[in-house]
């Protein structure tokens, strides 16, 4: 965990620049108190770096507040903050969370962010996992030039890691894929099919 910390915080520190932002972000990175970091959230004009660092260290405290703060930031066009929202949502602990992820990870509207929302979504391994997963990959290669086959990959990987036998019918169909063949042939030996 302090590798995540260290790295989460040493891309927000490039992000408060100014003199007055760094002393901020220095208050917020060693505070003890979740009160101070929760204010952070719902306090008007904060930057988005200063929501990110709180929601990050909130979530992984356990602290529920963060959750809503977290699930905008899963599903955020920036990558890095993709990842660290999805680190801090796995380790918060929220049953709301493998509702979240699914949504995202199946929403079309906003499919170009669904990777790390498909990755948290075979970590948490919850029920909503599998369901969501074969619904996103069945939507990637329902179309033979989809644009995001490294989503298709994620759910293919996703559900071989998660060897639920309903995904079958879906990874066998991924299979003709030149992209997918090798992972879904290793995901239906997971999961006990040749």
């Amino acid at each position: 965990m302090d590798d995540e910390l260290r790295a989460v915080t040493e891309r927000l520190r490039k992000e408060a620049v100014d003199a007055s932002a760094s002393a901020r972000f220095e208050r917020l990175r060693s505070t003890d108190d979740p009160d101070e970091l929760a204010d952070v959230l719902t306090a008007p004009g904060q930057q988005l770096w200063a929501r990110e660092l709180a929601a990050f260290r909130l979530g992984c405290a356990g602290e529920r507040r963060a959750f809503e703060s977290l699930v905008l930031l899963l599903n955020h066009r920036d990558p890095e903050r993709c990842a660290s929202a999805a680190l801090a949502l796995g380790r918060l602990g929220d049953p709301r969370t493998a509702r979240a992820a699914a949504a995202l990870a199946t929403n079309e509207l906003r499919v170009a962010y669904a990777l790390h929302p498909v990755r948290l979504l075979t970590a948490l391994r919850a029920p909503e996992s599998a369901p969501a997963l074969i619904t996103a990959l069945k939507r990637r290669l329902a179309s033979p030039h989809d644009p995001y086959w490294r989503i298709a990959l994620a759910c293919v990987e996703g559900l071989g890691a998660l060897a639920d036998k309903r995904a079958v019918p879906v990874l066998d169909a991924a299979r003709v894929h030149p992209r997918l063949a090798a992972a879904a042939t290793a995901a239906l030996a997971r999961i006990g099919e040749p």
